[in-house]
């Protein structure tokens, strides 16, 4: 260990995680996080697998897929679908009395990570 300031740091602490891609975003995960991904066809409380993994780091291992990591795959359960807060876009010109609102509500699905396994 050494000595920053008043704090501590750990040299040899390493966290497994891994980042995933879905619904055109990526996401870096980790084992007991809670994340909001685009809407999945997939009921509250069941489980899901996630095969699309770019990249797993566990201890001081990285793998890095290309464009995939083979054989890896996140287990995620769904607790919510929901949908998110309103985005209002407003359109206007000037001097031309042109003025248009238009609003949406994204559909979200939240997942807690159970697991991060490869084979």
């Amino acid at each position: 260990m050494s000595q920053f300031g008043r704090f501590q740091l750990k040299r040899n602490f390493y966290m497994a995680y891994a980042v995933i891609q879905t619904g055109g975003k990526q996401y870096r995960v980790a084992e007991g996080d809670e994340i909001e991904v685009e809407k999945l066809d997939v009921e509250t409380g069941a489980k899901t697998e996630l095969s699309e993994v770019l990249l797993v780091a566990n201890g001081a291992s990285v793998t890095v897929g290309t464009p995939h990591v083979s054989g890896a795959t996140v287990t995620a359960e769904v607790v919510d679908q929901f949908k998110d807060d309103k985005v209002i876009a407003y359109k206007f010109k000037r001097r031309k009395g042109y003025h248009r609102t238009v609003g949406h509500r994204r559909q979200l699905t939240k997942l807690k990570i159970e697991s991060i396994s490869t084979k």
